[in-house]
């Protein structure tokens, strides 16, 4: 199981970090972040599952994931897309997070009946580091609006606690 240290960050307006601690090596955690199989494992809340992900694994690659859960969407797919920025082995990834329909076109948030607050490009910073053997892992969410900034750190620490589970 992962430590939790939700972190809201008073930095910015619309700014959310999380902090993880993982019990598991840092590659292992990498490895969650960077192959679509194991990003299938757990991305998404709780009640969520993931039925598809695509990763092109390199800077100016894309990814596109999709969530579902019966209680949201009308049961269908949320579509997410990004282009890496920056991939530092082991150490840094950098993207952008837009939402998306199934071919990975932009989207706004009001596709999917979220309110028009979200801009249309959010950016998610995640860094890892070895703390004796387990992973410490940090997220940094920027774009969010104030008013889902809540929601949205619930959302990621679901997420996260199932990482947790999926690296045993």
């Amino acid at each position: 199981m992962a430590e939790r240290t939700d972190a809201p960050t008073n930095a910015k307006e619309g700014t959310l970090v999380i902090e993880r601690i993982f019990d598991a090596p840092r590659e292992l955690v990498w490895k969650a972040w960077s192959d679509p199989e194991q990003a299938k494992r757990w991305w998404g809340p709780r009640t969520f599952t993931a039925p598809a992900a695509e990763i092109d694994f390199r800077v100016g690659g894309k990814y596109l994931f999709a969530m579902q859960s019966p209680e949201f969407n009308n049961g269908e797919p949320i579509w997410s897309t990004g282009v890496y920025r920056e991939i530092v082995p082991y150490e840094r990834i950098v993207c952008t997070d837009c939402f998306a329909d199934e071919t990975g076109k932009v989207v706004p948030a009001t596709h999917y009946g979220m309110t028009e607050d979200f801009p249309l490009e959010m950016l998610v910073t995640v860094e890892f580091e070895d703390i004796d053997g387990k992973t410490k892992m940090t997220l940094r969410h920027e774009g969010l609006p104030a008013s889902d900034k809540q929601g949205a750190g619930v959302g990621w620490n679901e997420s996260f606690d199932k990482l947790a589970e999926s690296l045993v």
